[in-house]
């Protein structure tokens, strides 16, 4: 069986590039289509990779540049020649899925997200802090990939969702029905640290969506440490409104983050996640996780227990959430085997479900119409 592995792009690390990773080792002759690729950016591991690339790259200034080629990645995506896969298993939060495939070949599609910018394009320029000049320039373009997406998630054979609030936008946006299988988080990385240390933790790329200026805030007005690890291009106007006590550490290694996140005094999660793994590595090391209670938090968090949740995207409301978290004697050992139930392996065995049974499925619909036309010859 000929397999391949299609994603948005490979420009920055994240949860998604986790799980290709993932789908990588479990397929790992598989080569991986994707619109463009930064090997300066991604881990040395890919260079060994039978990595295919679009003309996006060939974009100067790629880092930069693809965000604002947003309107050629339709085309970019539909000009892959993938007619010898047998499978296709595409991770996409955006355009992977947009791929096409011919009639005897499997499309998968594990979803981190519906496109945000095309589905829900107000509260995402809001985010985004983009200018109401902007705003009405963008409107036709968003149009367009909204219809685009539209017609392209048709060309999906099987849908699974990261958690079950993008499953509720898969079927709002697409009217599709699609299993859950959490991302994978490799557990066996992070350990219970003997001693904590007083300050709150945060890792994640520094994007307006993610909140973190309620964190930043919060932590200011409390006189509490956070320590906020990762980039982007929000970091200098979250680095305007952090106090003294604010640590902008970039990026960390591999093997440092393990005791970062083991000595914390328990982990932020600010804005609405897809899903969120690094809350979940967190936990996996025995912190607590204080997060807003939306989105992915509500598949990995049990309240009072692995963590806290609050109600609002609200600088009070988060502060009311770390005092809470102040009274409760959490369990390291609890929260670390709550951590475990999403382990690499556990997501391993359930992908490889999801993929037998559409291979199953799809194979049984093509005798069912092969037995159809036989009988109608006769």
């Amino acid at each position: 069986m000929k397999v391949a592995i299609v994603h948005d792009y490979l420009m920055q690390m994240g949860g998604a590039e986790k799980v290709v990773e993932v789908l990588h080792s479990l397929f790992p002759e598989a080569p991986v289509y994707t619109s463009a690729y930064d090997r300066d950016a991604m881990p040395d591991s890919y260079r060994e990779w039978d990595i295919h690339t679009t003309f996006l790259q060939r974009l100067p200034f790629k880092r930069k540049s693809h965000r604002a080629a947003l309107l050629l990645y339709p085309t970019a995506f539909e000009s892959f020649d993938l007619s010898a896969y047998d499978l296709v298993i595409s991770s996409s939060s955006s355009f992977a899925k947009g791929i096409i495939t011919q009639p005897h070949t499997v499309h998968i599609c594990y979803t981190h997200a519906p496109m945000r910018f095309a589905w829900t394009p107000t509260s995402y320029m809001k985010e985004e802090r983009v200018s109401m000049m902007a705003r009405t320039l963008l409107g036709p373009g968003f149009h367009y990939l909204r219809t685009w997406d539209a017609l392209a998630a048709m060309r999906v054979d099987h849908y699974v969702a990261n958690s079950r609030a993008v499953a509720e936008r898969i079927g709002k946006f697409y009217r599709r029905d699609c299993d859950v299988v959490p991302p994978p988080v490799d557990t066996c990385r992070f350990h219970i640290a003997p001693q904590i240390e007083d300050y709150y933790i945060m890792v994640t790329r520094l994007a307006p969506y993610k909140r973190l200026d309620l964190a930043v805030e919060a932590c200011t007005r409390l006189d509490r440490p956070l320590k906020i690890v990762g980039g982007g291009r929000y970091g200098n106007e979250l680095k305007k409104l952090a106090g003294p006590k604010v640590e902008f550490l970039g990026r960390v290694s591999d093997a440092d983050l393990p005791n970062l996140l083991a000595r914390a005094r328990g982990y932020i999660m600010p804005g609405e996640e897809d899903f969120g793994i690094a809350p979940v590595e967190a936990n996996a090391s025995g912190r607590p996780v204080i997060a807003y209670a939306a989105g992915g938090a509500l598949d990995s968090q049990i309240d009072g227990v692995t963590g806290v949740l609050f109600p609002e995207p609200t600088v009070e409301s988060l502060m009311n959430a770390l005092q809470c978290a102040d009274t409760i004697d959490f369990d390291p050992q609890v929260i670390r085997a709550h951590a475990q139930t999403f382990d690499t392996e556990r997501f391993k065995n359930k992908i490889q479900y999801v993929i037998n049974s559409a291979l199953i499925e799809n194979q049984v619909r093509r005798e069912k119409i092969t037995k159809w036309h036989d009988g109608w010859r006769k």
